[in-house]
This record gives structure tokens, C-alpha cells and sequence, in this order.
């Protein structure tokens, strides 16, 4: 063991949790170290969808005007595919602007913006190439850090190893969480009847647009939802679980075959999927853990609870978790009277939303995706269809679910900041 050192909290996970609590903590005169184990953020197929409550905080952190300067798409109504033509499901044209829309914003691009806010607070550490390996003690009982290895950003060669000693060691290291594990905490899984691959196509000048739809479309087993970025397209493709080996097999000609048929207006640059390894796997998991801490260590974000691609709802409810966390302990953790009481509070104010949300990706999954993958339907359900198209304000409900979701949160006094004074106001 190379190093022995301490702050007050210790964030393992440089993901927009980790992120997001470190900059919330360090606002409130926290002292706060967030470890991250990647050399940077570029990492492909991520969570980009940032949602109506996210933006909002922003604001609430003037940090909106940065935020909207970044690159990005305005993601508009969800719609779906029917023999008479389309209906609107989701239909954020209802919604009261600013916050009518789902912002589609590279997730390297928005962690480097959050990090350059954080690191504003002399209070805010950031530790690249830093992995959280083991949880430390304190008489076998009390979480008191973490044990970490440090890599060289070139080689990957591992360079040294240390201790950080803190008063809360929050795990932010996502659905595949080494402290979760280290802590003995094991998530309920739910079955999932789908994985999703992600690839993209580009987009031609023709098709360049401020505001897009996203809508499903249907063939046999297979699924494709596209989203709409600033110069392309990113494409998922969903099918039965554990087809992936199947699909690799099957080779990258079958696999455009497959593209082109549900997507005949893409026909036309399949052959930008050069070979299989241009697709991204993501096994999806729907899970959650309870509780959510022990002595000393908070779980938030996929630690605590992974969700579904549905409704693109992950991110979001992650940074909604580092909100309430950063609302209900950076006094304690000021005051030196941290108890698990407080970590239990949070937990207690996130669990609903996270409960209503993952049981609406149930419902999903039970009348839409699993029915979908398994060939046993050609479109959307006739009755969602019925509503969609004969109760107008309908389309209103999902909407303020994906926007906000149930139980939004708010930036707590100690974090809200103005826009700068030389700027035009948001």
C-alpha cells in the first residue's frame, strides 16, 4: 500500500451521479474526492438523453446557458407506427418550454462541462485513472473508505495503490458495482426478455433537423429505434436475450440485411456497419438492491438500481439521486454527525420514483418488448394505439413521466448559483 490519506467523501464513479453529488457536495464547503478509473469520458453508446428535470437543474445551478451551448439534438415526440399511419404517444408539445423536450447530448461532452463547474469549488477533487477496489473499515463494521489502484493513462499499467479514509464513501460505479459487490449487497434482478445492440448511420444534409421524432419500427423478431444526433443517427437494435452470439454468427451482411428491411430508407448506407465489432452490446438488466447503505457507504444511480433503455430514464434518475443525497447530507457531513439515519433518508426519498419507474418498464417489457422480440406482434398494442389517437391529452402523461418522472427533484439553496452577469439571462 503506496498512500494513506482522507477527505470527507469519497465518490467512486465519475458518471453523472458521481459527478453531479461531487459538485452538489463541494458547493456546500464539502470536501469531496470522486475517483475515476478511465483516462476520460469518451466512451460510445452511454447514456445522452437528458431530460426535461436535468435541464432544469441546471438552471437552478447556472449552468443552463453553458449546457445549452454544448453540442446537441432536441429529441421531440415519441410516435408510433400503425397501418393508419402515425399516432403520437409521448408528446412533449404539451409540456410548458422551456422543458418540453429531451436534449441529446454526447455523455463525454456534459461530464466534461459538469467537471469544469466542480472544479470551480476549491472543496472538489477529481482522480483520474483511479479505480475504487476494495471498501476499508473501521473496527469491521463502519465503512471508512476505500482502497484504490492508480493506472498510467498511455500503458494501463497499474503505478501505485492507496487508501482514502472518509466519513461516507458513496458508490457511484454503476449496474456492475465493485463496492456493491465488496459490501456483500446483492440485487433483485427482474427478467428482462431483451438485449439491445447500439450502432449509428449517418445522417445526410438532407435529413439535418433541430427537432426529431423517435419512432419504432417493427419487422418479424426484430425491433429498431433510432434516435436522432446532430450529424447521424444512433440506431438500436433489440432482440431476445441472449441472441448475441447468434447474430455475431450470422455476420455483418445478414446483420445489414436485417437493418435494411426495417429500415428501407437506410438501405442506402448500411455498409457503414463495417463489421460486427461496430456493434455494442448491451446486456440490459432491470434490478434494484435494499437497502441502499451501511454504515458509511450510500449506493446511488445503477448501483442502487439498474434500469431498463426504456424511456432513456437512467441518467436522469441517477443525477435526481445525487440531488436528494446532497440535499439531506452535506449538513451532517459539515457537522460531523453523519449517522446511517441520514443515509437512510435518502434511500427513502428516491426508492418511490424508482419503484413507479421500473414497474412502468415492467409493464413495457410484459405488453410491448417481449411480445415484439418474440415475433408475436407486428406493431404497438391496438388499445395503447386507441388512446393515443382518440384522448388527445393522453400524450401529455408519458410525457411528464419521461420529462420529470415521479418525485423531480430541486437544487438545494447551498448549490444555486446565478448566470454569469455578462451573459444574456436563461
Amino acid at each position: 500500500m503506496d498512500q494513506l490519506e482522507s477527505t470527507t467523501c469519497v465518490i467512486a464513479g465519475g458518471g453523472p451521479a458521481g459527478v453531479m453529488l461531487g459538485l452538489l457536495l463541494a458547493r456546500a464547503g464539502v470536501d469531496v474526492t470522486v475517483l475515476e478509473k478511465h483516462a476520460d469520458f469518451l466512451r460510445d453508446f452511454r447514456g445522452d438523453t437528458v431530460h426535461a428535470s436535468t435541464i432544469r437543474l441546471l438552471d437552478e445551478l447556472g449552468l443552463g446557458e453553458g449546457f445549452r451551448a454544448l453540442p446537441q439534438s432536441k429529441l421531440g415526440n415519441f410516435k408510433l407506427p400503425t397501418d393508419r399511419g402515425e399516432v403520437t404517444l409521448t408528446d412533449f408539445d404539451r409540456l410548458k418550454p422551456p422543458y418540453d423536450y429531451v436534449a441529446m447530448v454526447p455523455q463525454w461532452d456534459l461530464l466534461n462541462f459538469l467537471v469544469d463547474a466542480a472544479q470551480q469549488e476549491p472543496h472538489f477533487t477529481l482522480r483520474m485513472n483511479t479505480e475504487a477496489t476494495n471498501l476499508v473499515y473501521d473496527d469491521g463494521a463502519k465503512v471508512a473508505g476505500v482502497a484504490y489502484r492508480t493506472r498510467d493513462a498511455a500503458s494501463g499499467e497499474e503505478t501505485g495503490s492507496g487508501e482514502l479514509r472518509a466519513t461516507l464513501t458513496v458508490a457511484c460505479d454503476g449496474r456492475s458495482s465493485v463496492l456493491r459487490k465488496k459490501a456483500g449487497l446483492v440485487p433483485h434482478e427482474f427478467p428482462v426478455p431483451f438485449d439491445t445492440w447500439w450502432f449509428r448511420l449517418s445522417r445526410r444534409a438532407d435529413e439535418q433537423g433541430q427537432l426529431a421524432s423517435i419512432m419504432p419500427r417493427f419487422s418479424g423478431t426484430d425491433v429498431l429505434l433510432s434516435l436522432t444526433r446532430k450529424d447521424f443517427y444512433q440506431i438500436a437494435y433489440l432482440a431476445e436475450k441472449g441472441k448475441d452470439a447468434q447474430l455475431r454468427a450470422e455476420g455483418v451482411e445478414s446483420f445489414r440485411g436485417r437493418v435494411a428491411r426495417i429500415r428501407p430508407d437506410l438501405a442506402d448506407r448500411v455498409d457503414e456497419i463495417r463489421s460486427m465489432d461496430d456493434l455494442h452490446l448491451l446486456d440490459v438488466k432491470l434490478n434494484r438492491i435494499k437497502p441502499w447503505h451501511k454504515p458509511g457507504l450510500l449506493l446511488i444511480g445503477d448501483a442502487a438500481h439498474a434500469m431498463s433503455p426504456a424511456g432513456g430514464v437512467g441518467i436522469n434518475l441517477a443525477i435526481q439521486d445525487a440531488v436528494a443525497a446532497a440535499q439531506r447530507l452535506a449538513l451532517p457531513l459539515l457537522r460531523g454527525t453523519l449517522c446511517e439515519a441520514d443515509l437512510a433518508s435518502v434511500q427513502k426519498r428516491r426508492w418511490f420514483p424508482t419503484v413507479v419507474i421500473q414497474n412502468v418498464q415492467l409493464i413495457l417489457q410484459k405488453a410491448v418488448f417481449g411480445p415484439a422480440v418474440r415475433g408475436q406482434m407486428t406493431g404497438p398494442p391496438s388499445p395503447l394505439v386507441f388512446v393515443a389517437r382518440h384522448i388527445p391529452w393522453f400524450g401529455k402523461l408519458p410525457a411528464l413521466m419521461i420529462a420529470f418522472g415521479p418525485r423531480p427533484e430541486h437544487a438545494p439553496d447551498f448549490a444555486r448559483r446565478k448566470a454569469p452577469a455578462n451573459r444574456k439571462p436563461l
